[in-house]
């Protein structure tokens, strides 16, 4: 089997949960290959998300490791077949692979949560803001690249519209709804989309006003997708150098907790929804 020379989200995620099933069994990839009847670094290939595996070579792993939780097994062998092609992948190569692991974690979710601080959640800008966003950079951005990070942003919205939507929970900053990002007249605009998604029925968007003081998530932006087994959940988190990624069952529980923590001061969704009103009349 040929590797892969840039595994997705997806693909690395898989492969690092065979690994903590791999080290809770106490046992080197040679050894575990040689179980499995395979090439030696067929094991550290698959954890590193460069070569794929079976369903029924998965569930042979499984019980090499005595893994005995089937529900994460299952959930472990819906993720085999091969690469799945989505409608991100257009855009594989015309703009920086962060975002479009971003687009294949949306994807893939059971049910999304956000808390963002100084920007509004990607999933419900505009076309207008996200453009206004996207030219901000320093040093500026070519206009072609505008325009595709701007096209893919606005189709990641199909997470939340299409039939099949995700639910959604998004805890948002009055700093972030403050920030007049392009003209007033679109900001404006920007504001009144927001409170159009905060009718759907599966999003919930909550706001936290600066009365509310500090919280845990105060100094971040964090995206926190659950897969159908928690086991499989997933944390993206911007940086300076693109989006990072966190999986690791410690870190997932503090990121639980503090997304817990931080909606607790934020306003109800009602409560929110005039707030934003108020925030429009003043612009």
């Amino acid at each position: 089997m040929a590797p892969r020379h840039t595994p997705t989200i997806r693909q690395r995620r898989f492969g690092a949960e065979l690994r903590r099933l791999r080290d809770a069994a106490g046992m080197s990839a040679p050894t575990a290959a040689a179980l499995l009847g395979s090439d030696r670094t067929m094991i550290s290939n698959i954890e590193a998300g460069r070569f794929g595996i079976s369903e029924e070579r998965l569930r042979r792993l499984a019980s090499i490791y005595e893994c005995n939780d089937p529900e994460l097994v299952d959930s472990l062998a819906a993720m085999t077949g091969g690469r799945q092609p989505g409608w991100w992948d257009e855009y594989r190569g015309k703009i920086p692979p962060g975002f479009l692991d971003v687009s294949e974690l949306e994807h893939g979710a059971a049910r999304l949560r956000t808390a963002q601080t100084s920007h509004l959640p990607g999933l419900f800008q505009t076309e207008d803001h996200a453009r206004a966003t996207f030219e901000l950079p320093v040093p500026p951005l070519q206009r072609l690249e505008v325009e595709l990070r701007v096209a893919h942003r606005l189709a990641r919205q199909s997470v939340v519209t299409r039939e099949t939507s995700v639910p959604y929970t998004g805890t948002i900053h009055e700093a972030a709804l403050r920030m007049q990002i392009g003209s007033r007249s679109i900001a404006r605009a920007q504001l009144r989309y927001l409170l159009n998604a905060s009718e759907r029925p599966n999003v919930t968007l909550r706001v936290i006003p600066f009365a509310a003081g500090g919280f845990p998530l105060l100094d971040s932006s964090v995206l926190y997708a659950e897969a159908s087994n928690s086991r499989l959940d997933t944390v993206q988190m911007d940086a300076p150098t693109g989006a990072v990624f966190i999986d690791s069952p410690a870190q997932l529980a503090n990121f639980r907790t503090r997304l817990d923590l931080t909606e607790q001061v934020a306003l109800t969704a009602a409560e929110s929804r005039d707030f934003i009103h108020t925030i429009i009349k003043e612009l």
